[in-house]
């Protein structure tokens, strides 16, 4: 009977934490990007592509926006992994290559947070396409 209940619980714990992991499988649009400086100074994007998150942990960065008249193509491949509280993008050459907090982790919309260590805050805002 111990037996049971402890392998119940296991599955259970297992399929909660993978969860928020699965939530994040398909296409989403990149409905805004914002990079802000100390002092609020920042740029803000809207519309700027969108990300594919696949099952095997591997998904694809399809970006493309201008800032400041500096044109940006981010098309790469990237690995993820997720947690109940953090996500980690891994890519080359990649604006969203760290990992993030989620101040929003719905099915159809995702909120992160982030830093890249040089006293900027990155914010972005998907949806599910």
């Amino acid at each position: 009977m111990k037996f049971k209940l402890l392998h119940l619980l296991s599955i259970t714990a297992v399929f909660l934490l993978s969860s928020c992991a699965h939530r994040l499988v398909g296409t989403w649009t990149v409905q805004k990007y914002e990079d802000i400086s100390p002092g609020g100074k920042g740029t803000s994007v809207q519309n700027a592509g969108s990300i594919s998150f696949d099952t095997d942990g591997t998904g694809q960065k399809e970006m493309n926006y201008t800032v400041l008249g500096v044109e940006k193509d981010d098309s790469t491949p990237f690995k993820w992994s997720a947690t109940e509280n953090y996500i980690t993008i891994e890519s080359e050459d990649s604006d969203i290559s760290k990992t993030w907090i989620y101040l929003e982790n719905k099915g159809k919309s995702q909120k992160w947070k982030s830093t890249d260590g040089k006293n900027q805050v990155q914010t972005l805002e998907l949806v599910k396409q």
